[in-house]
């Protein structure tokens, strides 16, 4: 009985120890750059393939300097079984022309103990190009005369999948096909099927590809950047254990390090001794949430073509904090709304001016946290959680969407941002084109303003979320935003919750 009990206490103690080192940012951010250097060197075996992290743990493997300024965004969540998907929220369209003009790409993550491959690399990606390849052919009938050349094959690393998941998965591929081919999306003329490829550490000779005129599909290099370990922590000689998708779940080790942050402090961090990293990051961290004057917008907003950019949708931290711009580059007047949850959104403003004037036919709620700095500015107040999900619902859509009215009949463009530029900001986008923009994106004004010409249907909403997604891909509005904005839509105002 004792020496069971001292089993049991070895075995909890040994747990104890992997999890310790495991949660250790020493430990992660050296394992990292073991990782980091494998990267290169695929990287350097295909220096005509453009390089890209896969948000968002592949962002720590992929050096800036090498990567292409084109992240993607395959969810391990899409791959998982029996929960397989192309999910046209994230559809990753605009890789393709990338893919299109250097005839490949190379797409990098990364995973914890337990695999080899991550789900997004072994699964994800390979039903994205299975199902582009099938919805090649529905859209552009003439490939069918030359099918048996055009490969719709469902490709998946054989170690990682089996054979019957890997036919479980090829049931679905028509239907996710025929879903894409009727989308608003518009996928540019694939010269060449697509075709994953799987590279890891444990890789002994990398693929050879042939020549571009010889290429008889298009290779989607998927590169699995960390090597698989026992119980995904194997110690160095270096000084340090290696743990295996280090960069996985940063908001659990990283103490608010970013991999904008690491990449552009690295050998600060990487020269940095045990007991002096965690007063390093701190210091780091802090610095990077002071906010610095500039002068103008870090990443411009994106203008959302199919309403011919009269809404655009941006980040409050990519603001400038200089006057904001009244004109667009084709002198197109614009007004902000501004959503934020906590002090310093640009622009500093003055106490609130008299409320807003009367707007279309939603009922509008008293103006909680909402300030206006001129006409052209409102700010809206939101926090995060269930709390700031009700709030959004009863006070900042209402009140977002009687302004975007306002500013729109007056011939202004509209541009919303949010904290993220992701979330919050698409919702009140997507609220304002379907409210004001019929479905083939010509406004609606006037009389029609409170959305009786464009009537919302959970298709509607969808093909003008669609819109968003396709002028700015990384648009990723969470699942209780989403519904909020369809409750906000499609329910009359007294059945709403409160």
């Amino acid at each position: 009985m004792d020496m069971e009990l001292g089993l049991e206490f070895d075995a909890r103690h040994a747990l104890a120890y992997v999890r310790k080192q495991s949660l250790d940012i020493y430990n992660r951010l050296h394992s990292i750059r073991e990782d980091v250097r494998f990267v290169r060197q695929v990287h350097d075996a295909y220096p005509t393939l453009p390089i890209l992290p896969n948000l968002r743990c592949g962002a720590w493997y992929v050096d800036p300097a090498i990567a292409t300024d084109t992240p993607a965004y395959f969810k391990s969540t899409d791959g998982h079984f029996g929960n397989w998907s192309f999910n046209l929220r994230r559809p990753n369209l605009h890789l393709l022309p990338l893919i299109i003009d250097h005839h490949g790409v190379i797409l990098v993550d990364s995973t914890r103990a337990g695999k080899r491959i991550p789900d997004a690399l072994s699964k994800t990606v390979p039903i994205w190009c299975a199902v582009i390849n099938r919805a090649m052919l529905l859209l552009h009938p003439e490939k069918t005369e030359h099918e048996e050349e055009w490969d719709t094959e469902l490709y998946c690393p054989p170690g990682a999948v089996s054979e019957q998941e890997r036919v479980q998965i090829e049931a679905r591929l028509d239907e996710w096909a025929l879903a894409l081919s009727k989308s608003a999306y518009t996928l540019p003329d694939l010269p060449l099927p697509l075709r994953p490829l799987w590279i890891t550490p444990a890789t002994s000779v990398f693929p050879r590809l042939p020549d571009r005129e010889e290429l008889a599909c298009i290779p989607v290099i998927c590169l699995s950047a960390s090597q698989q370990v026992g119980d995904g922590l194997e110690r160095r000689s270096h000084g340090f254990s290696y743990v295996q998708g280090s960069g996985d779940d940063h908001e659990l080790w990283g103490m608010g390090l970013t991999p904008h942050l690491f990449w552009s402090h690295e050998d600060k961090l990487l020269n940095s001794t045990r007991e002096d990293l965690p007063a390093l990051v701190a210091e780091l961290v802090a610095q990077s949430k002071a906010r610095t004057a500039n002068d103008t917008w870090t990443v411009p907003p994106t203008a959302i073509a199919a309403v011919s950019g009269r809404i655009l949708v941006g980040a409050v931290p990519d603001m400038p904090t200089a006057p904001l711009w009244r004109t667009l580059d084709d002198g197109q007047a614009v007004s902000y709304v501004v959503i934020s949850d906590g002090p310093g959104t640009p622009p500093p403003s003055p106490p609130p001016t008299p409320p807003l004037v009367d707007g279309p036919s939603h009922d509008s709620p008293p103006h909680d946290g909402a300030e206006r700095s001129n006409a052209s500015v409102l700010r809206l107040r939101m926090a995060e959680g269930k709390k700031g999900q009700l709030h959004f619902l009863q006070h900042v859509l209402p009140t977002a969407v009687r302004y975007i009215r306002e500013r729109l009949e007056k011939g202004d463009a509209v541009c919303v941002c949010c904290d993220s530029g992701k979330d919050a900001s698409v919702g009140v986008a997507l609220a304002a084109l379907q409210l004001f923009f019929d479905d083939n994106g010509k406004p609606l004004l006037g009389e029609n303003a409170d959305g009786t010409g464009a009537a919302p249907s959970k298709h509607s909403i969808r093909t003008r979320l669609q819109w968003i997604i396709a002028s700015r891909p990384l648009a990723n509005p969470s699942r209780a935003t989403l519904k909020r904005v369809n409750e906000f839509l499609l329910s009359a105002p007294s059945l709403r919750r409160k």
